[in-house]
């Protein structure tokens, strides 16, 4: 039977871009369809640009396996493509005894995940490379680090347009279609709205990850994971940064909690929080600066008053709510939809942008079966 394309990607955020890379880079033809009017404009473009090690993930999980295998990779893809990063090391914080305890497994978990690098500081080691900083103990993460998700997002879409295949914006997935004899017919809405024919078909929709899976027929919606918007803001200081490294506290639960990071232009920007929200809103409150203002300084306690003005604000596609266990991403091939030549992926939030590259070389995997 011939296809329109070998494989359509739903979703131009970083995991949907690595998706469709990895697929045209083993010779497939590929379309990606985004309904934004530019590629990334939803998760992967409201987040910390944080490029994490692989600590906290239970061994063995999803999370744990694409986070160590997807940083390998991110930071050897930005140097081919001259994308701009700093590898400045992160800091797991403890501000007193409490938090001290808490270290030891955060530690034994990165070594178990085969994380290079890691050591356990005193507090007074740690003061040593960030002498603004409170710390009763800390550990030191070597592999961490920031870059540019906007450039690394252009660089996948120029991979996959440099192997004939098409990125196209604007353009909103609106169902898709089994066909008896294998493939899957798409509708895709817009002003280039057309139907096409597919031999593949992934679903990396993040936010929407749910809302796609329903308008494909047949996937069952008892396998669909019901999915939560986590909401975080960011606030920026006004003046000069006080750390190079990343400065994280421990995890809270549902969430790696609000760090602190100095961006590619030297500014220091603090967040995210967490709050579950309905609806996708961007706002982000001034009135919480006070509330940020006390968290940042357990860790900084020179933070001058008034110094944190707002930023921008993200969401994430979480599959827990409140209170709830944080689960592993979710990737959902033919023997959980019992479509063949079909992946959808769900809950796909931090580690997702480090895990991209390592996400979309198992999809490719998965569908051509090597």
């Amino acid at each position: 039977m011939s296809f329109d394309f070998d494989a359509v990607v739903v979703g131009a955020g970083a995991v949907g871009l690595a998706c469709g890379h990895a697929l045209a880079g083993r010779g497939l033809s590929v379309l990606v369809l985004e309904k934004e009017p530019h590629i990334g404009q939803g998760v992967s473009s409201r987040n910390s640009e944080v490029i994490h090690g692989g600590l906290y993930y239970p061994t063995g999980s999803l999370k744990a396996r694409f986070c160590v295998e997807g940083r390998r990779r991110l930071y050897a893809f930005l140097d081919s493509h001259k994308v701009d990063y700093r590898k400045c090391g992160k800091l797991v914080v403890a501000a007193d005894e409490a938090e001290a305890s808490r270290l030891d497994a955060i530690l034994q978990q990165a070594n178990a995940n085969e994380v290079e690098g890691m050591e356990h500081l005193t507090g007074a080691q740690a003061r040593a490379l960030e002498p603004a900083l409170a710390a009763h103990a800390a550990l030191l993460s070597p592999e961490s680090g920031v870059f540019d998700s906007h450039g690394y997002m252009l660089a996948l879409q120029g991979g996959i347009e440099d192997a004939g295949g098409s990125v196209v914006v604007s353009t909103p997935f609106e169902r898709a279609e089994p066909l008896a004899g294998g493939g899957y017919a798409v509708t895709a809405g817009g002003e280039g709205g057309a139907t096409l024919t597919t031999r593949l078909l992934v679903a990396a929709a993040g936010l929407a990850a749910q809302d796609v899976a329903g308008r494909i027929d047949g996937y069952p919606a008892d396998r669909t994971p019901a999915g939560h918007f986590g909401k975080g803001v960011y606030f920026r200081l006004m003046g000069k940064a006080p750390f190079e490294r990343l400065i994280y506290p421990p995890p809270i639960p549902g969430a790696l909690g609000t760090h602190y990071r100095k961006d590619l232009g030297g500014q220091a920007v603090f967040g995210p929080d967490l709050v579950y929200v309905e609806r996708e809103d961007y706002s982000v409150d001034p009135g919480k600066a006070a509330e940020f203002e006390r968290y940042v300084r357990r860790f900084w306690p020179g933070l001058p008053d008034g110094a944190l003005t707002p930023d921008y604000a993200g969401i994430r596609p979480k599959l827990h709510g409140p209170g709830e266990p944080q689960p592993d991403f979710q990737i959902h091939g033919r023997d959980i939809h019992g479509h063949e030549g079909m992946i959808a992926l769900f809950g796909i939030e931090s580690p997702g942008l480090t895990s991209s590259l390592a996400i979309g070389e198992a999809v490719a995997a998965a569908l051509l079966d090597d």
